[in-house]
């Protein structure tokens, strides 16, 4: 094998019949990152500046290499001694599974996506109605990655792709998995993988209404430390865009289901800019070319080898690439069932197969080729085991004596310094100062707490913005649903019955409030799982965002609570005039603040739609069920009397019972009406004052005709409304939003590890 595939493998030294390489891809013709960013005079390094002092010696200068028009990799980098090497040994993976046995004992259904080797042979007892297994989801997977160069992982699905990928990000609890993944030498911390790495979903997750500038520029705001100028920062962006070929694309909205935006393949390469602002060491990708054409997976892998030769260690799982796109890997390897069944550059592809005595016809693609025949090993029925066992004798029979291009002696410490001096900007980094200590000691965030909570807000008010239909939606029920209450309950009169009906305007209204927001479930979804992929990196903090989450959720709440005030309260023909409208505005203000939140709580522990709809709308129901209106508190048992202290609606609904009537001299009863809600209601005015009389000369009590039977206050006393002053009940209702986005930070921080256990 050629001295270049050498250098490239150090496990794997040339096969009798090894086939020619293809062409290396030309590399001068799209310069690295750094070298685009000292072309537009962004990259300037002092050469008096202080090598410890990062953020003011923070540059991107061009290396020699490059500058030579050399390529990254370790074809292109000679001159300069290799920095980084990622090396995982042994690396196995396993989670317990269930599988049905079969009434009478004997096997129970295979487990998805396991192939025949896999699988674990366990005896099912007889009357047993599930037995628990083990499923391998790697095993002993060994390997390594350098800097400059592209490491691809391919299978079919169930392979193990993924979640070799996990497990060289630090997305695999490390008690869960087991053997070693190492960086120069020295095992990965997690604030050290945090800063110096980046990991690109295979989904894209991005705000729709920013511009693809807008969208980079905001993880440059992120990513980029706060001691970077804003024109170098600006000129990251616009470096970056010419090397992801976003050029044309730059001012045209990410858009999605309902906004047209950029193409599928420029939205992939948006993603991946998101990630690599910060130009990390690492770069960890999970299936990139995923559902995009040929054409545009080419253009994503050209961008990885361009990220590559800048200085980075790529990683990625692929499905089944193309012929022209096998060509700009450096490494692959071939997973099947958890298991390598090749590890090589691809070029060693036709000679490893060839020795396998399963020669690749010369007009076959290499890779189609090797996943369709691991596929027709995997439904026989001796697996995948003679590939493996292939694999394993053939790295022996190669291996290398010494790796002469790779310097043991620098540390990872020294290495980051290194690579951050000659142009990386790693995320927050801080490799100065004198001392020992970890490898690498990092701030976990570039930015402190304030700038991240203004970037945040306006990232989201600008996104919020330009879809205002959402907004508008929203309005519109309110409206619609304040009219109709307005019409149905149009001046309530001072009676029995216009006292009876204002305790049912007051519990739909209010309960109205919670189910409008429930509108929102979707946006606060959307966001969620763009925070989830920010955040497992270390963008910003989850303080941060839950905080401008509240602010920029606030003023429409404002607006809500008006247009549903206005509508109603006068129509209605509310008591109070102008103080108890403002307290009418205040308490709809404070439920719609505690729907709000109630519902971003739901978004943090509930990631699906429909299932986040269902449980607002029954737990709604159980909160306007024990609210006070349908039972007063005085009658709901004592097993359920708990959950009507944990009720939403029973403090606004309260509240505003008592501004409507704790005032004073309003009068809900007179004389006959007493009558109106009982049998002798039928009776005719002339009896009902006889009866009047009667009672009067009974109780020995004067009651005429205009004698007030029964004031605000005893409706008050009748609907168990005696606990909490009407402010009370306002700031009880907020202190509820309040709490409710507490939990909603708790959620996100239990549920953003991003870890497999």
């Amino acid at each position: 094998m050629a001295r270049a595939v050498h250098d490239r493998l150090p496990f794997l030294a040339t096969p009798p019949t090894a086939a020619p390489a293809p062409p290396a891809p030309a590399r001068g013709r799209n310069p690295p990152l750094a070298e685009m960013l000292r072309l537009v005079g962004a990259a300037t390094l002092d050469s008096n500046a202080n090598a410890d002092d990062h953020d003011d010696a923070l540059s991107l200068p061009l290396s020699r290499a490059a500058a030579a028009g050399g390529g990254g990799n370790a074809r292109g980098t000679m001159g300069r001694t290799i920095q980084f090497r990622l090396a995982f040994t042994n690396l196995t993976y396993s989670v317990r599974a269930v599988r049905r046995a079969r009434p009478g004992g004997g096997a129970g259904f295979r487990l998805p996506l396991q192939s025949r080797c896999d699988r674990v042979a366990t005896a099912a007892a007889p009357d047993a109605a599930h037995a628990a297994r083990t499923r391998v989801l790697l095993d002993g997977i060994t390997g390594e990655a350098r800097e400059g160069e592209i490491l691809a992982v391919m299978g079919a699905s169930g392979s193990g792709k993924s979640t070799l990928i996990d497990a060289l990000a630090n997305r695999i609890s490390r008690d869960a998995l087991k053997g070693s993944v190492t960086l120069n030498g020295e095992a990965l911390t997690g604030n050290v993988i945090k800063s110096i790495s980046a990991y690109v979903m295979q989904d894209d997750l991005l705000f729709p209404m920013l511009t693809v500038t807008e969208t980079l520029s905001f993880a440059a705001e992120f990513r980029l430390p706060r001691s970077l100028p804003p024109t170098k920062k600006r000129a990251r962006v616009q470096a970056l865009i010419d090397q992801l070929g976003l050029r044309a694309a730059e001012n045209t909205i990410i858009g999605d289901e309902g906004h047209r935006g950029v193409s599928g393949g420029e939205r992939r390469r948006v993603s991946i800019g998101t990630d690599i602002i910060h130009d990390p060491i690492l770069l960890f990708l999970d299936e990139p070319t995923s559902g995009l054409d040929s054409t545009s997976a080419y253009m994503v892998v050209q961008v990885l080898r361009r990220i590559a030769a800048g200085g980075s260690i790529v990683i990625t799982s692929i499905h089944q690439p193309s012929q022209r796109i096998l060509g700009l890997l450096d490494h692959l390897i071939l997973l099947s069932g958890g298991r390598t069944v090749f590890s090589g550059p691809p070029s060693a592809i036709p000679a490893y197969f060839a020795e396998f005595g399963y020669p690749v016809p010369d007009d076959e693609n290499r890779a189609e080729f090797a996943l369709d025949l691991i596929r027709e090993f995997e439904s026989s029925p001796t697996g995948t085991k003679p590939l493996v066992d292939f694999n394993r004798t053939w790295q022996m029979m190669h291996a290398p004596r010494d790796d002469l291009s790779w310097a043991p002696s620098m540390s990872l410490k020294e290495a980051i310094s290194a690579s951050v001096s000659r142009g990386k900007l790693v995320s927050g980094s801080d490799m100065g100062g004198g001392g020992g200590g970890e490898a690498a000691s990092m701030h976990t965030y570039a930015n402190p707490f304030w700038v991240e909570m203004k970037v945040l807000t306006r990232r989201s008010a600008i996104n919020t913005r330009r879809m205002p239909e959402l907004f508008l939606i929203r309005l519109g029920a309110v409206v619609i649903t304040g009219a109709i209450l307005a019409t149905v309950f149009y001046k309530l009169d001072q009676s029995p019955k216009g006292a009876q009906e204002r305790l049912g305007f007051f519990a739909f209204a209010m309960s109205t409030m919670f189910y409008t927001c429930a509108d929102a479930l979707p946006v606060f979804l959307q966001e969620r799982y763009i925070f989830l992929r920010e955040t497992a990196y270390g963008a910003y903090r989850r303080t941060s965002y839950v905080l401008s989450n509240a602010i920029v959720s606030f003023p429409p709440l404002v607006v809500l609570s008006l247009a549903f005030a206005f509508t109603t309260f006068f129509a209605v023909g509310l008591a109070g005039g102008v103080s108890g409208f403002v307290f009418y505005t205040v308490a709809i203000l404070a439920s719609f603040w505690a729907g709000s939140g109630f519902v971003t709580f739901l978004s943090g522990v509930i990631p699906h739609v429909m299932i986040g709809y269902t449980v607002v709308v029954a737990i709604l129901a159980y909160f306007l069920l024990f609210s006070g209106f349908f039972i007063n508190r005085d009658r709901i048992p004592d097993y359920w009397i708990w959950f009507h202290y944990l009720s939403l609606v029973k403090y606004p609904f309260e509240g505003v019972l008592q501004n409507e009537f704790g005032r004073g001299g309003e009068c809900y009863v007179r004389g006959t009406q007493m009558f109106d809600n009982s049998p002798l209601a039928v009776l005719p005015d002339a009896v009902k004052t006889r009866v009047l009389a009667s009672i009067s000369s009974a109780l020995g009590v004067k009651i005429g005709t205009n004698t007030c039977v029964m004031t605000g206050h005893n409706v008050l006393r009748e609907a168990a409304v005696t606990q909490l002053g009407k402010w009370e009940c306002v700031l009880v209702t907020a202190a509820w939003g309040f709490f409710f986005r507490l939990l909603f930070y708790f959620s996100l921080v239990l549920g953003s590890k991003n870890k497999r256990r």
